[in-house]
């Protein structure tokens, strides 16, 4: 067998192999995280959720048979300071004691590119359910992979901030989205 045969006999093994992958079934709490960002006054703020479980099962080479969903625990955010982290959790933004959490359910993952993924599924904050699509990239790290992405939420659209605080002259309805999972093969 010559160089130019073992070379691609040893390709198409990696293929096989790389196919064959376990699908990743398990979220790294600690390598993983979600945030968000949004314009109070005109001013960019960041934030981020400390608390959350995540269960996936996803395989890149079959992604229309993954599954995934998200569970924040809104009282867990971290807007910044712990006078915005009170008031956040309160009735007139997230309701943390009536509705402690924000679910995502994906319903589709659709490959769009080699690692790009387009998913689209269910959000529930404060009771209201909107469907939400966004886009997500895999990366290979090991036996690991992180899955990233983002979308915008309208704020409205779940009642966050109602009362005073409905209109969107001091909070911006807009607020931006990201996750980066880290997920791992096995249970």
């Amino acid at each position: 067998m010559n160089l130019l045969n073992k070379t691609l006999a040893l390709a198409i093994t990696a293929l096989a192999l790389q196919s064959h992958a376990a699908p990743y079934q398990a979220i790294l709490p600690a390598k993983s995280s979600v945030t968000f960002s949004y314009k109070q006054m005109g001013v960019a703020v960041d934030g981020r959720f400390k608390k959350f479980a995540a269960q996936v099962s996803f395989d890149p080479a079959k992604a229309d048979a993954a599954k995934a969903s998200i569970d924040v625990e809104l009282a867990s955010v971290d807007a910044g300071s712990s006078e915005a982290d009170d008031e956040v959790v309160t009735k007139s933004w997230f309701n943390a004691a009536a509705f402690p959490k924000a679910t995502f359910v994906a319903k589709q993952f659709k490959q769009t590119a080699p690692n790009q993924y387009e998913v689209s599924g269910t959000l529930t904050i404060k009771g209201q359910t909107r469907e939400v699509k966004f886009p997500m990239k895999h990366t290979a790290q090991g036996k690991d992979g992180v899955l990233t992405g983002g979308f915008t939420l309208k704020r409205g659209d779940f009642n966050i901030g109602e009362g005073m605080w409905a209109k969107f002259d001091v909070v911006a309805n807009d607020i931006q989205v990201n996750f980066s999972l880290t997920a791992t093969q096995g249970k």
